[in-house]
């Protein structure tokens, strides 16, 4: 019985120095502490689109890996939102592990943004595609401009047309930055070619619970300005806009995407999709970063802007012209004279 309790006490001493090994080596790996003044940590909080949709989300959150790699961060982290309530407590949860950058994505956080800037001072706040209307010390919001978009996309497709007729097809130009989106549009295929033709379609006065997912408006839409001639679409509007590019690939015709690389996104059934024009959220988020860490913390502007990659059936060419085309638009080299709110 006593050789029975000397195995047993031995094997638990043998455990519990185990034990402290595992504790100590976990200690060593762990991830560094953000209320150290030693330690940038910068995290991401998507919206309920996630960390994977092809757009904002994603492009941001490769900006923070890269800017790990390139020792701009310490520790980095994102939470995809399941739900639009989860939004404050995401937030929350970074500000309160001490997080020295929280970068949100996309309108649908800026009110969440904006109130959690005022709760955690201690923190800077990113607010990514998200225009403000009230200025906070630490909160830096990075709008894309839609009309800059929406001219590229315009300049690319008179470009790319063959009939001389283009179209565009918009959710509702009740929303400022559709209206901007469709009206760049417009003044981009003009600037390329002054005699072409532009078909634009707004989803005016249609059911307001369709709102930004009404892909059968879209795909119809689309079509009707394929059957009046236009040779090159252009679409935005979420799902809305997604019906639009799904038909124009259904009839083999070139379309022109935004708001995410819609031609990933959309896979087989996007497959006439040249390009999409988005905002570059990876850089910016960097540059942001670069600041932070010098003891600078930058005002707000318009960020850059990029297209995705394009289709392989279209030369580079177009490609290298649009990328010198965006890089005059946000230098404002060229003026397009769409105002921020329709007249």
């Amino acid at each position: 019985m006593k050789n029975g309790v000397r195995v047993t006490s031995y094997k638990l001493r043998v455990a519990c120095y185990v034990l402290l090994v595992i504790a100590s080596l976990t200690a060593c790996i762990s991830s560094p502490d953000c209320s150290s003044e030693d330690v940038f940590c910068a995290a991401l909080v998507t919206d309920s689109l996630g960390i994977g949709d092809h757009g904002m989300n994603q492009d941001t959150w490769a900006g923070l890996q890269e800017a790990k790699a390139n020792k701009l961060a310490d520790r980095i982290e994102y939470i995809e939102s399941v739900d639009t309530r989860d939004y404050e407590k995401n937030i929350a949860y970074f500000a309160n592990q001490g997080f020295d950058l929280i970068v949100t994505t996309n309108p649908a956080l800026r009110d969440e943004t904006l109130h959690s800037s005022d709760l955690y001072p201690d923190s800077v706040f990113l607010g990514m595609n998200q225009p403000q209307t009230e200025s906070r010390p630490n909160l830096i919001p990075i709008p894309f401009a839609e009309d800059q978009m929406g001219f590229a996309a315009g300049a690319l497709a008179a470009q790319v047309s063959q009939t001389g007729m283009v179209g565009a097809i918009c959710e509702t130009s009740g929303i400022d930055s559709m209206w901007r989106y469709c009206e760049g549009f417009r003044a981009g295929a003009a600037f390329t070619n002054p005699e072409i033709k532009i078909l634009v379609f707004y989803r005016d006065g249609e059911d307001s619970e369709k709102l930004f997912i009404d892909e059968a408006w879209g795909f119809a839409t689309a079509n009707t300005a394929i059957q009046r001639g236009a040779d090159v679409i252009f679409a935005a509007g979420g799902v809305t806009g997604q019906g639009a590019l799904r038909a124009a690939s259904e009839a083999n015709v070139p379309a022109i995407g935004t708001e995410r690389d819609q031609a990933a996104e959309l896979a087989e059934s996007g497959s006439s999709v040249v390009t999409s024009i988005l905002g570059r959220a990876s850089f910016e988020v960097q540059e942001v970063m670069r600041l932070l860490k010098s003891g600078n913390v930058r005002e707000a502007r318009s960020g850059q802007i990029g297209a995705a990659p394009f289709n392989e059936k279209f030369p580079e060419s177009l490609q290298i012209e649009l990328n010198v085309l965006l890089l005059k638009l946000w230098n404002g080299e060229i003026k397009m004279n769409v105002p921020l709110e329709k007249p």
